[in-house]
């Protein structure tokens, strides 16, 4: 079964919107019929998403650092809550489990995860699927700011265009659709573990 890692905040105090956005995303996934991996807190847009593909019938992996654990609440009713050492042992697992990448507005956290996945694809480090969904422009001015380094050749427009833009849920999910690696893994055995 194919699953989408999502990367999105984590904090508190943002607009309604994005926590709907969240919500929506969540619950598409899992009318699609995969399954979500996620870093693992219960708060903010990273709870959301979790819970709204539990709340229609998907199946959630979560995966957050000891040290985060009571900092971002853990998901407790993840169907798998992986808890790591490290946040570097966090993204591998992330990165392992997932099929696809797709990163909503959030903070440099979210901003730190994306560019590892999206520089990792244009380094020919796998082929996963990685796409920004950004309703309101909240990635506007990372996005100027990569098309000034092309400007100036720091980054090639294949390495650009590696990382898709979209605005709407349907999209998004489409786009990852269309571009799923040609081996797309079988789930492995359900159940927490520590890593």
């Amino acid at each position: 079964m194919p699953t989408i890692c999502v990367y999105c905040a984590s904090s508190s105090g943002i607009d309604e919107r994005y926590l709907a956005l969240a919500d929506a995303v969540g619950t598409a996934i899992a009318t699609r019929g995969w399954q979500l991996v996620s870093g693992g807190g219960s708060v903010s847009m990273m709870g959301a998403v979790a819970r709204a593909v539990r709340g229609a019938g998907g199946y959630t992996v979560g995966v957050i650092p000891r040290a985060l654990v009571d900092m971002e609440v853990a998901d407790h009713d993840a169907d798998e809550l992986i808890i790591t050492d490290d946040m570097r042992t966090r993204k591998g697992i992330m990165d392992d489990r997932a099929d696809a990448f797709l990163a909503l507005p959030g903070g440099i956290g979210t901003l730190e995860e994306l560019m590892e996945v999206w520089t990792a694809r244009c380094l020919g480090m796998h082929v996963k699927p990685v796409v920004g969904l950004d309703p309101w422009g909240d990635f506007a001015l990372l996005r100027a700011q990569v098309g000034h380094w092309e400007q100036q050749g720091f980054v090639r427009a294949a390495g650009v265009a590696e990382l898709t833009w979209t605005t709407e849920v349907d999209q998004a999910l489409d786009v990852i659709a269309a571009n799923w690696p040609a081996a797309v893994r079988e789930p492995v055995a359900r159940g927490g573990i520590e890593a």
